[in-house]
Formats: C-alpha cells, structure tokens, sequence
C-alpha cells in the first residue's frame, strides 16, 4: 500500500501565554475559529497533511500553551521539533519583546540549525495595534527567519506561514533541490482583514 505521506515534520509553537497560538493550530489543522478556547493544559499536537514541492508532508503541530507562564516547557519538545515558530500578538507590545526570550530558550534548548519563523498574530485587530510590522520585520532580519502577520480569525497568512517553513524543512533537509525562489525574511503575503475585531484571547 502507498505510504499516505512523503515526509513527516514536528513543528513546535512557542510565545507568551494569550498569543493565539492554540488558535492558529486549530485554523490551520481544522479550518475552524472559536475565540471562547480556555488555555491549554500540557501539551497537545494537532496533525494535516499538506503538498510541498511535490511532496506530502504530514506535520505534527505541538501547542505549548499554558506552560509558558511556568517555563517548563522540556528540552525533549524542543529537541524533536524541525521547525519552530515564535507567536506574539500584535496588540501586545510585552508578547513581542519576550520573543527575545524565546529565541534565546530555542538556542539553549533546540537541535541546531532548526528552522524558525516569526509570526505576529492577530492583524485583524488593526485598530488596537502596538507592534509595528517594521519592528517584527527588523527582529526577523536580525535572526535571519521569515515573518508573517496572521490572523486566527479571518485565516489571513496561516496556511501560507505553516506551509513555507514546511517548505524551509524539505529544502533543508535535500527533499529537493533548492533552486526555487526563497523569499527574504520579513515577507507578508496578505494584508490583514480588518472587519474581524474579536480576538482568540487564549492562546
């Protein structure tokens, strides 16, 4: 019987507490938005399958909410993840700043040379913004990683986020060869929806 993927790849979202990051996987994975979530408990992992270059890539999306408060998220998450995206909410100043904080846990905690992206969330809710894409696109530069405004809500961006670090993944790692255009960091596909102004405040 046909194997029903190519490649399979653990990604891991990290961020403050109340960034949307259980919001994110479940638009992603389920096509669904619910702004009621109550935080997570522990870890859990949603799964979808996408096409990449040709290829089936299943990916396994590890939600970290609800232990960032406590920092104890494991060296093992860490560790087994190919890919990791840093979550912070554009109307959220303190969410970006602690991004730093994050990037520096990945450089103690994860596997070397894993693939980072930066996702600033909630862009539906222009009207309450802190954070300046020009800040977050000067933040990816410096740590050389792609960006992605996105919101849960409207959809904007996030298949398109989940779908270029798989695509970082597979070229990394000789899935093709890598002679396909790579976008600079700092990239954001689509202008935010700015009707939608609830926002997935659990995250």
């Amino acid at each position: 019987m046909a194997k029903a993927y190519d490649h399979l790849f653990k990604l891991l979202l990290i961020g403050d507490s109340g960034v949307g990051k259980t919001c994110l996987i479940i638009r992603f994975a389920e096509d669904s938005f619910n702004n009621t979530y109550i935080s997570t408990i522990g870890i859990d992992f949603k799964i979808r399958t996408v096409d990449v270059e040709g290829k089936k890539i299943k990916l396994q999306v590890w939600d970290t909410a609800g232990q960032e408060r406590f920092k104890t998220i494991t060296t093992a998450y860490y560790r087994g993840a190919m890919g990791i995206i840093l979550v912070y909410d554009i109307t959220d100043e303190k969410s970006f700043e602690n991004i730093q904080n994050w990037m520096k846990s990945i450089k103690e905690n994860a596997s070397a040379g894993v693939e980072r992206l930066l996702l600033g969330n909630k862009c539906d809710m222009e009207a309450k913004r802190k954070v300046q894409k020009e800040q977050a696109v000067k933040l990816a530069r410096e740590h050389g990683i792609r960006f992605f405004e996105t919101s849960a809500k409207s959809s904007t961006n996030v298949d398109e986020a989940f779908s270029s670090l798989a695509r970082d993944i597979l070229l990394k790692s000789g899935g093709r060869r890598s002679g396909n255009s790579h976008k600079p960091p700092g990239t954001d596909l689509k202008a935010c929806d700015k009707k939608n102004t609830s926002k997935c405040s659990l995250g």
